[in-house]
């Protein structure tokens, strides 16, 4: 009960922010930089394991360089991500342009429906959310939800402000065979970590043995859906330019793990080309292969 009541009271209180603008909320963005970065050090050891293992050609001067401007666009991101809780559809859709969008209509004004699949890399909740408006049919975005229910409903909430439909991971065949018969979009973040009893195929990922999900090939090659990468560029602070890219417009053709391969060999481009704007905090390689 004091869980609970603690969370409604920092929604409260996020709410609150998110009715403050961008540009004051920046200021407070710049503050957090100093603080998670100088003063708590949050996950800085897990960051620079991540890039040197990753990036083992740089010198530690720029490893240092591509890990401050990671927790400076960290710092945007959380505050970017407050403000989906109240941003307007008009400041939106002129925050976040799409190109390339029309190849993902022609497949819907023929009836058919494809997949997509994304990175944690830019701000992956703006684009998903402005995606959503952006589509004349249903997207469903595979998520994990929260362990704390009450965190989890307010985020649902916001996420799906602009007609998404977010579909927890264990429920995804049965909402694809729900919605088989309209056009739709079921879009996956593909580098996500499986849990440890689920890495059954690994790759080699920026230089580490990588386990990796394969749901999003299964269904592509059951289904034969084409599949779209969906790439944020990050533009300038709070802009972003969200490219639509046929990844595989015929599933059934490729061998296994083929579309797999090819996912996260974009991915790998995206990272050596802009580093800094992926999710390096994250423990993406937790788990050692046996």
């Amino acid at each position: 009960m004091i869980k609970k009541s603690f969370s409604y009271i920092g929604i409260f209180f996020l709410k609150f922010l998110s009715l403050l603008p961008l540009s004051l909320l920046y200021r407070f963005a710049d503050l957090g930089y100093y603080i998670i970065y100088y003063v708590f050090t949050y996950r800085k050891q897990v960051v620079r394991h991540n890039l040197t293992q990753s990036f083992p050609e740089k010198a530690q001067e720029e490893i240092i360089r591509i890990e401050q401007q990671y927790f400076r666009f960290l710092s945007n991101l959380v505050v970017e991500v407050i403000k989906m809780n109240s941003i307007s559809r008009s400041e939106l859709r002129r925050r976040v342009k799409f190109t390339n969008l029309d190849l993902v209509e022609q497949y819907f004004t023929k009836g058919e429906s494809v997949l997509a699949c994304t990175g944690h890399y830019g701000n992956w909740e703006l684009c998903m959310l402005a995606l959503g408006d952006q589509l004349s049919k249903p997207e469903y975005v595979i998520y994990k939800p929260l362990n704390n229910k009450v965190f989890d409903k307010w985020f649902y909430n916001i996420r799906s402000r602009f007609g998404n439909h977010f579909i927890p991971m264990r429920q995804t065949l049965r909402s694809i065979a729900a919605t088989k018969n309209e056009p739709t979009m079921f879009c996956f973040a593909g580098d996500q970590t499986p849990a440890g009893s689920e890495a059954h195929h690994w790759i080699d990922f920026m230089h580490q043995q990588t386990p990796v999900l394969l749901g999003l090939e299964k269904i592509a090659r059951q289904t034969n859906r084409p599949i779209f990468y969906f790439n944020a560029k990050v533009v300038r602070r709070g802009y972003y330019e969200v490219d639509c890219i046929p990844l595989c417009l015929e599933p059934k053709a490729t061998t296994e793990y083929e579309i797999t391969n090819q996912q996260f060999s974009l991915l790998e481009d995206i990272l050596r080309n802009e580093p800094a704007y992926w999710l390096w905090s994250h423990r993406r390689w937790k788990y050692k292969r046996n």
